[in-house]
Parts: structure tokens; sequence; C-alpha cells
């Protein structure tokens, strides 16, 4: 069994919330960087259903998440709510692009 860990600073360290599928943090970055777009955005939304909300940020930009919203948006589950809330209402603030 793989230890899990909350410093995502560490690229060696297992990140908390893949617990079902152990890597570490820097291949989390690379699958995210060179991926299949089917498994970067099955990782994008495992990012985005399962680590604390700050920690999202550390793998994913704003821009990254609403480039591939159309296709993340149904792989949210009872997150799906959540991030909308927080995209819309950056939006209306001007923090990300409309």
């Amino acid at each position: 069994m793989t230890a899990l860990s909350t410093d995502l600073a560490d690229p060696d360290a297992f990140p908390y919330f893949l617990w079902d599928d152990p890597m570490t943090v820097s291949e989390v970055k690379e699958r995210l960087r060179s991926a299949s777009e089917e498994e970067r955005l099955r990782l994008m939304a495992v990012v985005l259903r399962e680590a604390r909300d700050p920690d999202v940020w550390l793998f994913l930009s704003p821009a990254e998440v609403l480039a591939a919203w159309p296709r993340l948006a149904g792989r949210l589950g009872q997150r799906r709510l959540f991030w909308e809330f927080l995209l819309e209402r950056w939006k209306k603030l001007g923090l990300v692009a409309a």
C-alpha cells in the first residue's frame, strides 16, 4: 500500500486525493500535460472531485477548467454545482474570461 500525502509540493509524494490510482505529484502533472484527451479529462475530473479546492490549482488553471468545462461537467458528480457556482461567480467578477 502506498502512503498518501498532503505535501503536494513534494514531486515524489502520492497525493491524498488519488487514493484509488496512486501516482506521484510529478506523474499527475505530466499526465495532465501529455496524456490523451480522454485520460486528461478523466484525471482533471478526479482532481476537481477529490482534491481540496485550493489544491486543485496546483494541478489545473481556471483557464484549463473553463476550456474543458463542456466535456468535464458531466464527470463531476455532486461537485459539479460547486464548480459551476465558483466559475460563474469568477466570470461575473471578471477574474476569468467569460
